[in-house]
């Protein structure tokens, strides 16, 4: 152990990895494996400057790689799942049976909530976004309705499930990083995941009206120029 390291120090490892990360993104669309590495690099040396020993450093990262490794492991099944689901055709299905059933008035806060439920049981809102969230901008597509909107219902109901999930690797990064309990910071969560969502689903349902216009026009475009 060596002796406290002094706020500016800090501050200084800080603005290491802002300054290089947005060097690297903004200035050469790079990748932020780079600034990253350099960064604790800089945390390292400053460590060390500080009395800190290598060993006891080399712990901590062994430490933290260990408690991010849960959420490694499910991004890559994340990685797995939705390949799996289109090249087996379950995507084309959705959107088969989803132009079937959604009816265009209820289409964008039912597919809110369905994001909701799918982002909960599997603990991913990439998995949402890349399974079902792909079928219901296909299906919004074929009802005539905004892509924006689509895609914004999509990504209410997906991240909401996700911060709710106890299979989320976002999830349990933070409780691990913050040494808390995973179900306690679920439900300290609830106090303000929960508001963004009704507010969504409000804004959801206001607007629906002007969506289902716009997709009743569609409709009537597609079968005039049928009956043409």
């Amino acid at each position: 152990m060596g002796k406290k390291i002094p706020m500016w120090q800090i501050g200084l490892i800080f603005a290491v990895i802002i300054v290089s990360m947005g060097y690297t993104i903004i200035g050469y669309d790079g990748y932020i494996h780079i600034p990253l590495m350099l960064s604790g690099i800089v945390a390292a040396i400053i460590a060390k400057l500080n009395g800190y020993r290598w060993a006891y450093l080399e712990q901590g990262i062994i430490n933290s790689i260990n408690s991010a490794m849960q959420a490694c492991l499910i991004l890559m099944i994340v990685g797995m799942l939705i390949a799996s689901w289109i090249s087996g055709g379950i995507i084309q299905l959705m959107i088969y049976y989803g132009l079937k059933l959604l009816n265009p008035s209820i289409f964008l806060v039912a597919c809110c909530l369905i994001c909701c439920v799918v982002s909960l049981s599997t603990g991913s809102s990439w998995t949402t976004a890349g399974t079902v969230g792909i079928a219901f901008v296909g299906i919004g597509a074929g009802l005539g309705m905004p892509v924006g909107m689509t895609a914004g219902a999509i990504i209410s109901g997906a991240y909401f499930g996700d911060k709710m999930s106890p299979l989320s690797d976002s999830t349990n990064l933070a409780a691990a990083m913050g040494g808390a309990k995973l179900f306690d910071h679920i439900k300290h969560m609830i106090w303000t995941v929960t508001p963004s969502l009704i507010i969504a689903l409000i804004i959801i349902r206001i607007f629906r009206h002007g969506a289902y216009g716009n997709c009743r026009c569609f409709t009537s475009r597609v079968a005039y120029r049928g009956a043409a």
